[in-house]
């Protein structure tokens, strides 16, 4: 909590104001600092445009389809089920929680998904984007 100092505005009487902020004798954030909190602010709002034109179009459904497919054609489903088995095997059945499993599966399943997957659907997504670029 900042302190308030008195400031005296005449003999008799004491006003307790705010005294105004002084600026850090720290430095401040550098343009390219400025300029990465810039970008980051328009990637996200961009990311956000991209993810609503897919919805609207139908075709986020198309592309998590097509996602599903790929990654049981692949194996990485079954992979992923074996994961979790072996995972509540060695913790106890009774000593495992949902969230539990999601935490420790979720970095391998992410990390396991193949490349060639990952480039299809980034594919797929850039084709939408210049289809429906005006």
């Amino acid at each position: 909590m900042p302190v308030k100092k008195m400031i005296l505005i005449s003999e008799t009487k004491n006003v307790c104001r705010p005294q105004p902020k002084k600026h850090s004798a720290n430095r401040s954030p550098s343009p390219d600092e400025d300029a990465a909190d810039d970008f980051e602010k328009e990637e996200l709002t961009l990311r956000e445009v991209i993810n609503i034109k897919l919805a609207e179009s139908g075709e986020k459904e198309t592309l998590m389809e097509l996602v599903r497919d790929r990654l049981v054609e692949c194996g990485w489903k079954d992979e992923m089920r074996i994961a979790c088995r072996e995972h509540v095997k060695k913790k106890g059945r009774k000593d495992v929680t949902v969230d539990e499993l999601i935490r420790v599966i979720t970095p391998k399943g992410r990390a396991s998904v193949p490349d060639s997957v990952k480039e299809e659907l980034l594919n797929r997504i850039q084709n939408f984007i210049v289809s429906a670029a005006p």
